[in-house]
């Protein structure tokens, strides 16, 4: 069956990603790429690519069989470079999704609504940026990442006449911007590290 939308995962980079966690240590590179695993693990079987030029995380993308577009230069760009990639596959929709998820299991919900006019998103578990955003590929979207993305998205959406629906789910909603964020998730500690990050 053909799919109705794409995925698009921006990323940064492995080593140089996720300043906040500067804390971890060498352990950090190790996190960002398990979480980013687990994101696009949560994606398939929906087409995928990564946008990103750290030269890490393209060759780690490239071994995880997926599309790699050039990072243009901020978040909000790298979405819709994304979704212009998904748009030229002739599908609907696109759902963007940050690498930072480390309970994502599936992305299904957000991919479903196909042609309908409407954007869909996971705000975080702060209430306050929009981890996971599902837009129609036909409608100029304009990308707001940052602190109070959420409000920003919905109002693009009431700006384009779209509607508007939030999903509230715990696993798509839990992104990792600071260490507190990794409490209670058992992902650090002395066991040994899945073949899903670096290899």
């Amino acid at each position: 069956m053909r799919p109705l939308a794409g995925v698009v995962v921006p990323i940064r980079g492995f080593s140089g990603g996720k300043s906040r966690l500067g804390d971890l240590g060498p352990e950090r590179a190790w996190l960002v790429a398990e979480m980013a695993g687990r994101v696009l693990a949560a994606a398939r079987p929906l087409p995928i690519v990564v946008v990103s030029s750290a030269r890490e995380v393209r060759a780690w993308a490239a071994s995880s069989g997926v599309t790699v577009l050039d990072d243009p230069g901020s978040l909000d760009l790298a979405a819709g470079a994304g979704v212009a990639w998904v748009r030229g596959l002739g599908l609907p929709r696109a759902v963007v999704a940050h690498a930072d998820l480390p309970l994502a299991t599936s992305l299904e919900a957000l991919a479903r609504d196909a042609g309908v006019p409407l954007v869909a998103a996971v705000p975080c578990h702060r209430d306050d940026g929009t981890p996971v955003l599902s837009v129609p590929t036909t409608e100029a979207f304009r990308f707001a990442y940052g602190i109070g993305s959420f409000r920003r998205h919905a109002s693009e959406a009431r700006r384009l006449g779209l509607g508007f629906r939030v999903l509230r789910d715990p696993t798509l909603a839990h992104d990792v911007d600071a260490a507190e964020d990794l409490a209670g998730l058992g992902l650090l500690g002395d066991g040994p590290r899945p073949a899903s990050a670096l290899g």
